[in-house]
């Protein structure tokens, strides 16, 4: 009987230790850029934060695409630069701020060429559909048939 005790007790403990292992980089940044955009989508259907997220560009997040520096670079721009003091001054633009700048150094400094990126559609930033872009060799596999 204590054996079962004190093999669940240890079972139980390696599943906690487990859990706990540390995000790795790329893990933090689809978290956070998930946070970013569940965030944007509650800021927009807030009575009292919905005419300050209308000023901000549309932004669909995905790390997977190389023009993600840019569009958050401008998107911090915008949102640091808020026509009217009141936007500025509510906590969950403040929070969206932080989130957002955070999620620019974690990619910019701390993740420096470890993501990989599989796009280069700027657009699908804007409007969250990605059109597929062939190479050459495709192009003419596909123009042949």
């Amino acid at each position: 009987m204590k054996f079962a005790v004190v093999a669940l007790v240890f079972f139980v403990n390696f599943l906690w230790t487990a859990n706990c292992a540390p995000p790795t980089c790329y893990s933090r940044v689809l978290g956070l850029s998930k946070e970013i955009m569940d965030m944007l989508e509650k800021l927009q259907r807030y009575h009292r934060t919905k005419s300050c997220v209308e000023v901000l560009p549309k932004m669909y997040l995905d790390v997977h695409n190389s023009c993600v520096m840019p569009k958050l670079r401008d998107f911090m721009y915008v949102i640091e630069n808020l026509p009217t003091q009141f936007c500025r001054e509510r906590p969950r633009i403040i929070m969206l701020k932080r989130k957002v700048r955070n999620l620019y150094i974690i990619i910019n400094r701390i993740c420096y060429r470890d993501l990989v990126f599989f796009s280069d559609d700027c657009e699908a930033l804007e409007t969250g559909q990605s059109s597929p872009r062939y190479g050459e060799d495709r192009l003419q596999l596909l123009q042949e048939t």
